[in-house]
């Protein structure tokens, strides 16, 4: 195979790129597909929205993986992190719990809402999401030669990081802004791109589904918002040492309890800078 063959499955930014040109060219008609189909959800203000738009998230990561594969197999050295194996399993695995929740998930809120329904022997797909997530990371982690407390704290951040962005996604938008700004400050505390060109084929398409859903014109349900947690969760453990695993599971620990028992969505309009933030970007509706 030619050197520059080579040299371009070599270059760094490919997996993002290629994610990113997946999910451009699949999302508009997917959500066309699901509008035709009946596959809506009213947003916060009622609006039909197509959703769970999540899948397809997750659709166009597995599409960019593919053709990634491809041009590695072709080039003879692969673009693919080593990595791999970590961050593919955990981001489809609780995309799909999430789908689960999306289709067939009752009312039930908040982890005090699902444990009264395991109480009482009902079916709770949050308790199953919690669980499943649970098991993926215990599993997804194992293996990758980290101590036991760095395994134990990455497996927490990993559960905690996929659950908070599931309580973030109440506004559209909202859990987009909050991926890009902890993905900035990693960048820009760390100084290390590395983690996003790992990540790549799941950012791409975070990035151009989320500004639908910014937009309005999409939902992430609990397929997307899980896996955009999932990638977040996957972004702090590729990124942080021991102690920084443990702030930041204190830190999101601490976000879910407050949004538990309160509004984050009441936080977030009684700081003006805060509301300011949310809503920028969003459509305007008299």
């Amino acid at each position: 195979m030619s050197a520059g063959a080579a040299r371009f499955a070599s270059v760094p930014a490919l997996p993002l790129i290629v994610a990113l040109l997946a999910a451009a060219a699949t999302t508009p008609a997917a959500l066309r597909a699901f509008d035709g189909r009946g596959l809506n959800r009213p947003n916060y203000r009622a609006a039909a929205v197509p959703a769970p738009a999540g899948a397809i998230v997750a659709g166009a990561a597995a599409v960019a993986l593919g053709l990634l594969a491809l041009v590695g197999e072709v080039a003879g050295g692969s673009p693919l992190d080593p990595r791999l194996s970590l961050v593919v399993l955990y981001p489809f695995g609780v995309a799909i719990l999430g789908l689960v929740d999306d289709l067939v998930g009752g009312e039930a809120r908040g982890w005090r809402g699902h444990a009264a329904l395991v109480l009482r022997g009902e079916l709770s797909t949050g308790a199953l999401k919690a669980a499943g997530a649970l098991g993926l990371a215990l599993f997804g982690l194992s293996g990758q030669g980290l101590g036991s407390v760095h395994y134990v704290l990455a497996v927490a951040v990993l559960v905690l990081a996929t659950n908070l962005f599931n309580l973030l996604d109440l506004r559209p938008g909202r859990s987009l802004k909050a991926f890009v700004l902890l993905g900035l400050g990693l960048v820009l505390g760390a100084w290390d791109l590395t983690p996003l060109w790992t990540l790549g084929p799941f950012v791409g398409p975070v990035l151009v589904v989320g500004a639908y859903d910014l937009r309005e014109r999409a939902m992430l349900g609990d397929t997307g918002a899980n896996l955009v947690g999932a990638v977040a969760g996957l972004w702090l453990v590729l990124t942080l040492s021991t102690a920084g695993l443990a702030v930041a599971a204190g830190l999101i620990a601490a976000l879910t309890i407050y949004g538990e028992f309160r509004s984050i969505s009441a936080l977030v309009e009684s700081a003006p800078i805060l509301r300011h933030l949310d809503s920028a970007g969003r459509p305007i509706h008299a």
